[in-house]
C-alpha cells in the first residue's frame, strides 16, 4: 500500500485520518504558561480557541521533530508502504524540512510535498492523493500530480483582524495597519506558500463581499471539486458563506470545517473562509 502521510495542520476529520493507510504527525502547541501540548485532537478546537482568547500572548506553533516523522517512515517501511508526504506550506512552517531530512534516514521511498497551503488546503490534496492512489498511480506518480494539483488550491477568508497573523509573523506590520481601520475586515488568500492580503470591505458584510469576488479572481471553481467552508470559533461566521456557495452560486456538496489549533493560532477568532480548488493554475490565470 501507498501510505499518505500529513500534519496536524491539514485539520483532518476523524473520518480522513481513519482511511486505511493515513497517517498524520502531530504539529506542537506552547501556550504562554509553557505548557506544550501535541495538536493531535485531545484538546477539543473550541476549547483551543477559549484558551487563545483568554491568554495575553499567542500560542507558539512548531513543527514535528525528523524523530516524529522518522517513527512514521519506520512504521510504513514495517508494513512495505512507500510514503507520499504532505506538509503545511514551507514558508510557513519548518516542517517541510524536518519531513526531507528525515526520509534520509529510512530506506522505503518517501516522496514529500510542500502544499504551499494549510488546514483544509493542505487536507483537500490528501484527498486528491487518495483518489490517485484508488486509481492506481505509484508514489511517484502521485507527488508530481500533487506538484500540479496543489497550484490550483486557494483558500480565501475573512478575518476579524489582522493581529494574530501579525504576531505569528505570517504578515509584515504595515499590512496589519488595515486591520486596525476602523470597521474595516481584512480578507486574506492564501496560496503559492504565502499568505496575502486579498481585500477589505466596510464591516463584516463588505468584507464578505470583497471575499466572494475573490473566487473569481483567483481562478474561478473547479466544480469538480467540492469547496469546504471554514471557521475559527464561532459557528455562525460560516452561515453566510454557506449560504452564498450553495445559494447564489447553486454549488453541491459544499462541506463546512472548523480550523484547527496550528492555523487557528494565526487567523483568530470570528474568521469565516473558502477552500476552492480553481479551474487553472496561478500561472495560467489571466
Amino acid at each position: 500500500m501507498i501510505r499518505i502521510l500529513t500534519d496536524s495542520a491539514a485539520d483532518l476529520t476523524e473520518q480522513e485520518q481513519a482511511q486505511p493507510g493515513v497517517a498524520v504527525v502531530p504539529m506542537a502547541i506552547t501556550f504562554e504558561d509553557g505548557t506544550t501540548i501535541e495538536d493531535d485532537g485531545r484538546m477539543t478546537k473550541d476549547e483551543f480557541f477559549a484558551r487563545l482568547a483568554a491568554d495575553a500572548k499567542l500560542p507558539r506553533t512548531s513543527q514535528p521533530s525528523p524523530a516524529a516523522f522518522i517513527e512514521a517512515y519506520a512504521d510504513a517501511e514495517a508494513a512495505g508502504d512507500e510514503v507520499v508526504v504532505i506538509t503545511v506550506a514551507q514558508k510557513l512552517s519548518g516542517t517541510y524540512q524536518c519531513a526531507v531530512l528525515a526520509a534520509k534516514e529510512v530506506d522505503t521511498p518517501v516522496y514529500v510535498v510542500d502544499s504551499e497551503t494549510a488546514a483544509q488546503g493542505e487536507a483537500e490534496l490528501l484527498r486528491e492523493a487518495l483518489r490517485l492512489r484508488d486509481k492506481g498511480l505509484t508514489a511517484a506518480e502521485i507527488a508530481a500530480e500533487l506538484e500540479t494539483f496543489k497550484k490550483r488550491v486557494r483558500i480565501v477568508a475573512v478575518v476579524d483582524s489582522l493581529k494574530h497573523l501579525q504576531k505569528g509573523g505570517r504578515v509584515p506590520a504595515a499590512v496589519a495597519i488595515v486591520g486596525g481601520a476602523l470597521g474595516i475586515k481584512p480578507v486574506i488568500a492564501l496560496y503559492g506558500g504565502a499568505v496575502k492580503l486579498a481585500g477589505k470591505g466596510r464591516g463584516r458584510p463588505g468584507a464578505l463581499v470583497a471575499m466572494f469576488k475573490q473566487l473569481d479572481e483567483l481562478g474561478g471553481i473547479d466544480t469538480n471539486y467540492p469547496c469546504t467552508v471554514l471557521y475559527s470559533d464561532e459557528k455562525q461566521m460560516a452561515g453566510p458563506v454557506h449560504y452564498h456557495l450553495t445559494q447564489n452560486l447553486k454549488l453541491e456538496g459544499v462541506r463546512t470545517c472548523q480550523i484547527g489549533a496550528t492555523i487557528g493560532t494565526h487567523v483568530g477568532p470570528r474568521a469565516a473562509g473558502i477552500l476552492f480548488v480553481a479551474k487553472a493554475p496561478q500561472d495560467e490565470q489571466a
